[in-house]
């Protein structure tokens, strides 16, 4: 339950923040009429990038199935880290880029449109969407373990609900804000994720804890488990969305603490903001 909740959400935030690139350029093309003999370029690019993107979770699935016991518990906690990692600069990335990133794309476009350039229509399709790909690749390899393995009906099932729901966000979204603004959800979102990656942080140096990696300093710091017990359903779900523990180690502790203060580092306003604001 914990691993299919996280694995549709990362599944629907990607799958939207792809059709909202594509759907920019396809907008554009399709609107201009110099622009229409790149539209085969363009579904050429998505294509690239979407095969990008599955040769990277093969190559991760043949490192991983090499690996002795231990050797994938150091592998699973590495992709844990970098998951985490990435999840940060990807929200910081979309904060300060977003509003920016339509026009630029759009002026990139009218460029190799001008130049009659339709390779530099699929570069860029191929670049967006690989990087969307290979994002959700490390995202759902760092979660896709144990019962949830790559194999596991639980997992293809939260992968197809993750892209329902995400076709019904974007259409949703494209009416305009009549129901949602993209502003609201990139802002929702972008805090569900920040929590998500405090939880991929956790598990991650859970693992190393797990295998004497990382000392656990404290082996337990306290016990609420009486008042919510991560290994109840609801208590999975919190767990797995924000990194709770109702038995933490102090290193859990500790690291959780720095995170939440380096996030709250990296979100204060530069004099810039200040000035403007």
């Amino acid at each position: 339950m914990q691993n299919f909740s996280q694995i549709l959400f990362v599944m629907w935030r990607e799958t939207v923040e792809a059709m909202l690139v594509v759907g920019i350029l396809h907008a554009w093309l399709s609107h201009n009429p110099q622009g229409k003999p790149g539209l085969k370029y363009l579904w050429l690019g998505v294509l690239a990038g979407l095969g990008g993107a599955f040769l990277l979770g093969l190559g991760i699935d043949a490192v991983n199935a090499v690996l002795s016991d231990e050797g994938q518990e150091y592998f699973q906690a590495g992709l844990l880290l970098a998951a985490a990692g990435l999840i940060v600069q990807m929200v910081f990335w979309m904060r300060r880029h977003g509003q920016s990133m339509r026009r630029n794309l759009e002026q990139s476009l009218g460029h190799s449109t001008q130049q009659q350039n339709w390779w530099g229509v699929f570069s860029l399709a191929a670049i967006a969407i690989t990087r969307e790909g290979s994002e959700a690749v490390l995202f759902l390899s760092s979660l896709a373990t144990g019962a949830n393995g790559l194999g596991a009906p639980s997992f293809w099932l939260a992968l197809g609900l993750g892209v329902v729901l995400a076709a019904g966000t974007f259409y949703l979204l494209q009416l305009g804000g009549k129901y949602i603004s993209w502003r609201a959800f990139f802002k929702g979102t972008e805090i569900l994720l920040l929590l998500l990656g405090g939880a991929l942080l956790v598990a991650g140096v859970d693992r190393l804890i797990g295998v004497q990696l990382v000392p656990a300093l404290v082996a337990q710091l306290w016990d609420s488990s009486g008042v919510l017990d991560d290994g109840t359903v609801l208590g999975g779900v919190v767990s797995a969305f924000t990194g709770y523990r109702a038995r933490p180690s102090l290193m859990i502790f500790l690291v959780f603490c720095l995170y939440w203060g380096g996030v709250q580092w990296i979100s204060r306003p530069t004099r810039q903001q200040q000035a403007h604001a």
